[in-house]
């Protein structure tokens, strides 16, 4: 992969940010992107471009432009009805190719994680994955002598090494600069009912060839589990809690407050909690108004899942957790014990109102 040269790069402008839909139906991490996309545009003085690719989806552009995006570029064609990485990577390779977005955003999904390593290689860019912080800035951070400091970079952080360490990195000499973000780490922007977006509807061209997976059947997984990243209040267990028999006091606990449990990777490997309930690096980014990790001992993998959470309170017997440096409440103790009180204390309470 070459460098491109000054002139080249200056032809790219603007955010871009693949619009994931399913079943024509938004993903909320689109309008998480629209809404860091905003702010990044807002720093480049540029404008925000959403790439709605499915088939019969023009329906969902007005919802795109109330939550931000000054402008949709539509890609509508039968062959896009499920997502299949073929048909939506010539589409999204396309979009860059014919409009040069400066930043090109997409969602760190099961559908993003495919797409987006495809599409850079097929633009021959560079790709940051998993990203939970984008900045606009210099590259190099610090002005090496006799070395060029180009400005107005996508920084792109993200955690390496298992969350041990932080990486920004650039992308200096290829456009477009792209990242995929993890979904429940970028802010939305407030609806704005009415607001409009310039619409472009754009059509490469699709053939079938050899490499257009036919889809037999989509056997959807019928899951009760609710999404935690939509919860308010999050009452999550670790290993500490010690069965699966027990996370009933928290199930108890999560009842009374309205919320709902959650967990760390710790108890979905030894009780087989589900999956879709793990917080963390390999399970989800949450942001709960109020996060109770109970026998949880704080690894960075876990904190990183849930440290922007507005109150943090941490239950575990073992004092030097590494969970009370985050918690803004702490109580060290027998969960056992303090659980069931803190749940009949609350019951109590709602009960005197």
């Amino acid at each position: 992969m070459g460098a491109m040269n000054a002139e080249d790069i200056a032809k790219y402008e603007g955010v871009f940010v693949f619009a994931q839909q399913v079943d024509n139906k938004l993903s909320g991490i689109s309008f998480e992107l629209v809404g860091e996309a905003n702010r990044l545009a807002e720093k480049l003085d540029t404008k925000v471009t959403a790439v709605l690719i499915g088939s019969e989806v023009s329906g969902l552009v007005d919802e795109l432009a109330e939550y931000g995006a000054d402008r949709v570029i539509v890609v509508d064609d039968p062959e896009l009805k499920n997502y299949r990485t073929e048909p939506y990577a010539h589409a999204l390779a396309s979009v860059i190719n014919e409009y040069k977005p400066d930043i090109m955003l997409v969602g760190a999904t099961a559908i993003g994680r495919d797409l987006g390593p495809t599409v850079s290689a097929r633009v021959a860019t560079g790709l940051t994955a998993d990203c939970t912080l984008l900045e606009i800035g210099d590259f190099p951070l610090v002005a090496i002598p006799g070395k060029e400091q180009k400005h107005n970079q996508l920084l792109m952080t993200r955690p390496a090494f298992g969350g041990n360490t932080i990486a920004t990195i650039a992308c200096p000499d290829n456009r477009p600069q792209m990242a995929t973000v993890r979904p429940g780490v970028m802010q939305k922007l407030d609806r704005v009912p009415g607001k409009k977006a310039e619409v472009i509807n754009y059509n490469p061209g699709f053939t079938p060839n050899n490499k257009y997976v036919e889809i037999l059947e989509v056997a959807k997984a019928v899951s009760d589990v609710k999404d935690i990243m939509e919860a308010k209040i999050l009452v999550s267990g670790g290993r500490g809690v010690g069965s699966a028999e027990n996370f009933k006091m928290l199930e108890e606990l999560a009842e009374v407050l309205g919320g709902q449990i959650s967990c760390s990777r710790a108890a979905v490997e030894a009780f087989g909690m589900a999956p879709e309930l793990q917080v963390g690096q390999t399970g989800k980014t949450v942001r709960p108004q109020v996060y109770f990790a109970i026998g949880i001992s704080g690894a960075i993998q876990h904190v990183a899942g849930m440290e922007e959470s507005d109150i943090i309170v941490a239950i575990n017997r073992d004092a030097d957790a590494p969970i009370f440096e985050v918690a803004d409440y702490g109580v060290v103790g027998d969960l056992n014990k303090i659980v069931p009180a803190l749940t009949a204390a609350i019951k109590a309470e709602l009960a005197n109102k």
